[in-house]
């Protein structure tokens, strides 16, 4: 009796994963391919160690489709820090140069998140994952390299201030693919004139995508496979909710 292909194949569709602090990506993806007995999984979009949220896993055939989904819009809540200027842009740099705090006013700080709307050029920071010959610029970095980078057109879609309690700044900020939120809090900390930093991340959307249908990654690691399993999103679900 043949054996039916995909009965062989292995599971295949996205998984949404809450990524917690102070692991990557990659460490994601390695808990994953062990809970699922399966190798043939990625991600769509990198998060930073620091960041916790949506991660988006593409399993078995899913895959083919990792390009495509990693075009979608995200959005992200965060919190900047200002008058602390860092060389990563986040709170895992090192401290550059310290600045004094005025006593902003709401509209002020508004004006300068709506100074980044729309589209606009933003410059990625030398710890991204972008190449420079073949050589993610992170490693460079690390070497005490600076290379010239281009800058690159981004979106913003939409923000909100939530909470002000100088220095911090809470927000949330619909955007484009590409876009640096560390690149982000550094450029408006700059328009307000004292700096700043982004000292907490958090994705909570990508595309269509949300947590609300996500697992932990406690789950991962302890949950049977099965009840994994049954927690992916199919490609014909997928198919529809992206009205293909």
């Amino acid at each position: 009796m043949k054996t039916n292909p995909l009965e062989t194949a292995g599971p295949s569709g996205v998984l949404l994963v809450d990524k917690a602090p102070d692991m990557t990506s990659h460490d994601v993806v390695a808990i994953a391919r062990r809970a699922l007995d399966t190798k043939k999984i990625g991600h769509c979009g990198t998060l930073d160690p620091m960041a916790t949220g949506l991660l988006m896993l593409v399993i078995g055939r899913a895959t083919k489709i990792q390009d495509l989904l990693m075009s979608e819009d995200k959005e992200y809540e965060g919190t900047i820090t200002l008058g602390v200027s860092t060389g990563t842009q986040d709170r895992q740099g090192e401290v550059l140069e310290t600045r004094p705090v005025p006593d902003l006013s709401p509209t002020q700080i508004d004006a300068a998140f709506a100074s980044f709307t729309g589209e606009f050029e933003q410059m990625p920071p030398m710890v991204s994952a972008i190449k420079k010959d073949g050589v993610p610029l992170y490693k460079l970095a690390r070497k005490g390299q600076t290379i010239e980078r281009e800058s690159r057109p981004v979106r913003v879609t939409g923000y909100r201030v939530s909470r002000i309690a100088l220095p911090e700044i809470d927000f949330t900020v619909n955007c484009s693919k590409g876009f640096y939120v560390r690149t982000y809090a550094h450029d408006i900390g700059e328009r307000l004139g004292c700096g700043g930093h982004l000292s907490a991340l958090r994705r909570t959307r990508s595309g269509r995508f949300t947590l609300e249908r996500s697992v932990s990654v406690a789950d991962l690691k302890s949950a049977p496979r099965e009840r994994l399993l049954a927690k992916m999103i199919s490609l014909a679900e997928i198919s529809l909710m992206r009205g293909a």
